[in-house]
């Protein structure tokens, strides 16, 4: 389990997860969404991890509702909530629904009644110790566009004028950092204070929705962003959560430069590499001489993307920049990578190979801009 106290936020220390989705519905759209809701808890129901859940109606307002779900872990859930079968469930809610809030826990203590426990038992599935964190969320979108059109969605991505950071008098918008890999766009936010309402008011800044406007021609995948239905499927699809975010215990150092790195995995595997890179992070931060200060791995299905903040260049220390330093690490995180994606052949085991990887990992960035510039 995870119990460092570097590290605000992680999907993998363990212990069972409560999620909690809020619901406004639409004036008689009750009985419709109570038949969406049964059709969607009979798929959950089979979705391995999941434990239970509860539906529960406002006594105040009829038109709220609330799903409550407990998970035996983040990642199964995890899984679940990317998935296109996820989508596809979902999908009968969504004209019934005015507004949705998704929250998402780690159970640390829980009271049971009549039920007296040994220690051990008692700590079993829980959070071993609160984490204590910047008062900052992260969140990252990504998507892809047309082969040929990379050059011209970096000009457009990279030009546009930063939206106003302050949202409301509890949060900002701290920073966005842009990169591609190839024909991947991954944009990075981080924010202090509500997540959601940050990506709200983002979305609805007459600057951000000119540059969404004017990409829009060179998506794979098509969207109508004043379509409801069609914005909420594209964000969903586009979502990349952060799983792990861990920062070096020593001031922050001056020159500190922002990386990102994309590992394709094993078809299957992106769960596994998550987690290898987040145990290593954590490891790194407590080493005073690594060169990464701060991580943040981003996971949804098989695509795989850590923001580092690097002391120096990131060749200074290869192994440190990729997260394989220790015996044995280079073969762990080959064994989990797509080789042929990454134009590696045979194991991480030489300095060509791992030098290979990293360029090839290195992403390209765009743009990054803290609230100080905006």
């Amino acid at each position: 389990m995870t119990t460092s106290g570097r590290i605000s936020q992680s999907a993998f220390d363990g212990s069972r997860l409560r999620v909690i989705l809020l619901l406004d519905l639409y004036e008689g759209a009750q009985e419709q969404f109570l038949d969406a809701y049964e059709h969607m808890r009979n798929k959950v129901a089979s979705v391995p991890g999941h434990i239970s859940d509860q539906l529960c109606q406002s006594i105040e307002n009829p038109s709220q509702w609330l799903i409550t779900s407990e998970w035996e872990s983040a990642p199964p859930f995890l899984a679940w909530v990317n998935s296109e079968e996820h989508v596809e469930t979902v999908r009968p809610m969504h004209s019934c629904v005015r507004d949705t809030r998704s929250m998402r826990y780690s159970i640390l203590r829980e009271t049971r009644p009549g039920r007296p426990l040994t220690p051990e038992a008692a700590k079993a599935g829980l959070q071993a110790a609160a984490r204590v964190g910047d008062g900052v969320a992260r969140h990252a979108l990504t998507f892809t566009v047309k082969p040929g059109s990379e050059s011209k969605v970096a000009e457009l991505l990279a030009g546009y004028k930063s939206p106003r950071a302050q949202v409301d008098d509890t949060t900002r918008l701290c920073r966005t950092s842009l990169f591609m890999h190839g024909n991947r766009v991954v944009r990075a936010v981080e924010v202090e204070g509500d997540l959601l309402a940050a990506l709200r008011h983002v979305a609805r800044q007459p600057e951000v929705r000119a540059v969404e406007e004017a990409i829009n021609p060179y998506l794979e995948q098509d969207r109508d962003l004043t379509d409801p239905e069609s914005a909420r499927v594209f964000f969903t699809r586009a979502a990349l959560p952060a799983v792990h975010h861990v920062m070096a215990g020593s001031p922050e150092p001056a020159g500190l430069r922002r990386h990102a790195l994309y590992y394709p995995a094993l078809a299957g595997r992106g769960m596994d590499l998550a987690r290898f890179l987040a145990h290593q992070d954590e490891a790194a931060a407590d080493e005073p001489d690594s060169p990464v200060y701060a991580s943040t791995v981003f996971q949804r299905d098989d695509i795989v993307v850590r923001l580092v903040d690097v002391i120096g260049e990131l060749d200074r220390d290869p192994l440190a920049a990729l997260g394989v330093k220790g015996p044995g690490k280079a073969a762990e995180l080959g064994r989990l990578l797509d080789g042929a994606a990454i134009g590696v052949e045979g194991a991480l085991d030489s300095e060509r190979n791992l030098n290979r990887l990293l360029a090839h990992a290195d992403m390209l960035p765009i743009t990054d801009r803290s609230s100080a510039e905006s």
